[in-house]
């Protein structure tokens, strides 16, 4: 029988053990800090910082929010990054993505300082992250992490396959399942006979950004499939890439859309603030 994955429960565990702790902090005068800096108004990013506002104050952790008009000029976003990474209230500086044209992206990130990137994407957590000794974990990799733990699902000496192989999710999730002692294939685009292969995978991980990509006849009998995905379709209603109505049939745990990875990112990005604060308080 296929087993649920209950994000949303997996992260209300993490987050109480998170509040529990950052009590303690804070009570010393030491309370960990989140700063989050939104450039524009994306729908979905005011969202997600909304949302990781909520759940810093939940926790116990504090927060500010930078809002910055689409018109912010480079110079100006990186000179508040420089002010946040000098700031001791702050352990942790999330940039919302996607940045709005012509922000260089990849500037920004650097110009976070690797103590602060709970994100996890500076070259140097990343580079930290390929050699098996991460600093920060990226969130959302993390959380997938954190699930299969949970659920004790096997992944030392098994396949693993991962659909898309993005710097935020698909390649840092790969990394980490090999560092487990997984076997792992990372699919994309170009992979020819992509539903063969993704059959091989005890876990399947489908991180594509489209709709149901993934079908029952892609899936191992009894695999473990994890649904990064979140897609709105033209109804309003959310789905993730996986056909869970079909997959749930066959695997044996998944993971549903709402409520499966989403809860898990902000949940791991809790734990890297808090484990930045320890570390630099």
């Amino acid at each position: 029988m296929t087993e649920i994955i209950d994000g949303k429960k997996i992260a209300a565990e993490i987050r109480g053990q998170i509040k529990e702790e950052a009590k303690r902090w804070a009570a010393e005068g030491r309370q960990p800090g989140l700063a989050a800096v939104l450039v524009g108004d994306n729908p979905a990013s005011v969202i997600y910082v909304r949302n990781k506002r909520k759940a810093c104050e939940e926790a116990g952790i504090y927060s500010e929010e930078h809002k910055l008009p689409e018109t912010t000029k480079q110079e100006d976003l990186l000179k508040l990054i420089l002010r946040l990474n000098n700031d001791p209230k702050i352990h942790g500086i999330l940039i919302q993505l996607p940045l709005p044209k012509p922000l260089d992206t990849d500037r920004v990130l650097y110009a976070v300082s690797p103590k602060k990137d709970v994100d996890g994407l500076h070259p140097n957590n990343v580079g930290r992250l390929t050699m098996g000794s991460p600093v920060f974990v990226p969130c959302t990799p993390g959380g997938v992490m954190a699930m299969l733990d949970y659920h004790k699902i096997p992944i030392e000496g098994r396949r693993a396959v991962i659909v898309g192989r993005s710097n935020l999710v698909g390649r840092p999730v790969g990394l980490l399942l090999m560092h487990r002692n997984a076997t792992i294939t990372i699919c994309h685009s170009r992979t020819r006979d992509i539903a063969a292969v993704c059959r091989e995978g005890d876990i399947l991980i489908a991180a594509i950004g489209k709709p149901r990509f993934v079908t029952a006849g892609m899936v191992k009998e009894g695999a473990a499939v994890i649904d990064v995905g979140i897609n709105r379709l033209p109804d309003g209603s959310l789905v993730g890439d996986v056909d869970f109505p079909e997959v749930s049939r066959k695997a044996g745990w998944i993971t549903p859309v709402p409520g499966g990875v989403g809860p898990m990112t902000i949940a791991m990005l809790l734990k890297n603030t808090l484990e930045s604060a320890k570390r630099n308080l």
